[in-house]
């Protein structure tokens, strides 16, 4: 399993350099940043700032949308930030949330989404598309970069099978992970693809304490955020087509406020119970934590995500640099030596 982290752009520009220089010091092999241009900082300057303060992190948005950008600008952006990071880019992209409700704006529908992929690629390869009815093209792009795309629902799932090189699925809970997995491979299969050559990230906040009480209240946010996604499946699904686990704790939510998205301690997160808490992220003493990266290592994640904006970020990096990755970084160079 390789591990990554996000960064939510509302600390200053000196500490995501410093935070991204420490994690990859440590062993981190892949720095994301949240796109959100209106809650927060524009995301790609801070990533071509990562780019130029790291040497192989591989880095992205996690994740944008093909609405908030024209598709055109996106893969400049990728092509021109590949060019800086030697190709080292990773494209993040799902629906949009929000970034796009902000603006009292619906995300787009799947078939957007995945003709948006399409031309990003066409685009950050060199190759001409059909935009609008003008031919265009990236004549300088160096080639195209990993797609991943982030879900929740059967068809955004499946899709994902037919054509991305790595899914993100923000939480941390083995079943529902397993239940996500399957429409991958399925769309996969149906594809003529191997699945297993699909990435899985699963991406979810952290906090190691012995204090269960003081953990919970450090990620209870998280569940809230990934609550707006589900309200999403909800209307678009039948409740026999999708699990319990995933839908049945947002039944006393009563709203969700975007000006406190993501944030520690927010009202946002009022109706989250602690058994929601211990599914979707990771708390509690180390052996829990490694007991829960192997879980979720079964049910095929290769890539582990820490959301790591819930306080004392320089200190999980440490802990997580010191007592976690070793381990796991030692068991992936051990397979990919076989």
């Amino acid at each position: 399993m390789k591990f990554g982290f996000t960064i939510k752009p509302d600390i200053t520009v000196d500490r995501v350099v410093s935070l991204t220089k420490q994690a990859e010091s440590v062993g981190f092999e892949y720095g994301w940043m949240f796109d959100s241009h209106v809650l927060w900082k524009e995301c790609y300057p801070l990533l071509t700032l990562m780019a130029v303060n790291t040497r192989k992190m591989k880095l992205g948005p996690c994740v944008t949308n093909p609405a908030v950008r024209d598709i055109t600008v996106t893969a400049s952006l990728f092509a021109t930030l590949d060019l800086i990071s030697g190709r080292r880019m990773q494209l993040g992209i799902g629906r949009g949330d929000s970034s796009r409700r902000v603006l009292g704006k619906k995300p787009v529908t799947p078939a957007e989404l995945e003709r948006s992929i399409a031309e990003f690629r066409e685009l950050t390869s060199g190759n001409e598309v059909d935009y609008e009815g003008q031919p265009t093209r990236l004549t300088w792009a160096p080639g195209a970069s990993p797609v991943w795309i982030a879900g929740y629902g059967p068809k955004v799932l499946a899709m994902a099978g037919r054509i991305a090189d790595g899914v993100i699925l923000q939480f941390a809970d083995p079943d529902l992970i397993e239940w996500c997995v399957s429409f991958v491979h399925k769309g996969a299969q149906e594809a003529g693809r191997d699945p297993r050559s699909i990435e899985i990230m699963s991406a979810a906040p952290v906090w190691v304490s012995n204090d269960l009480k003081v953990a919970r209240d450090h990620v209870r946010w998280f569940p809230a955020l990934v609550s707006n996604h589900v309200m999403d499946l909800i209307s678009k699904y039948k409740p026999e087509e999708l699990p319990p686990a995933l839908t049945s704790y947002v039944q006393n939510r009563k709203g969700y406020d975007y000006l406190h998205h993501c944030e520690v301690g927010s009202s946002n997160q009022s109706f989250v119970t602690d058994d929601v808490v211990d599914r979707f992220c990771l708390v509690g003493p180390l052996e829990a934590h490694r007991e829960k990266l192997r879980r979720l290592q079964r049910a095929g994640v290769t890539q582990f995500n820490i959301y790591l904006m819930c306080g004392e970020e320089e200190q999980t990096l440490d802990v997580y640099g010191r007592d976690i990755l070793p381990q796991f970084l030692k068991e992936e160079k051990a397979r990919a030596a076989i």
